[in-house]
């Protein structure tokens, strides 16, 4: 699911300070913003340990598992059955 220049523009509204200040609750803004972090935060083909997940979205959000949570639900991470790996399932 591609960025547009408007969804850049909307998701940059969700941050001040470079920091998120809320998780959107629509679907669709919160996928914006769960697309702006795939691509920001993670490498595609590269595979991360939860603490590195975590540690990634700590830099923006101290919710950090909600968004790993959504991150994972919303199939834009991916993680092996036991949490132990994981990677970004999509390209943005």
């Amino acid at each position: 699911m591609p960025i547009t220049a408007t969804g850049t523009h909307e998701v940059s509204a969700l941050f001040s300070r470079g920091r998120l200040t809320a998780i959107p609750r629509k679907a669709a803004r919160r996928e914006q913003l769960l697309a702006h972090l795939t691509e920001s935060l993670f490498e595609a083909g590269r595979d991360y340990s939860e603490l590195e997940i975590n540690e990634a979205l700590l830099t923006v959000h101290e919710d950090f598992s909600a968004l790993r949570r959504y991150l994972v639900d919303d199939g834009w991470l991916t993680r092996h059955p036991d949490g132990s790996v994981y990677w970004r399932a999509v390209a943005v």
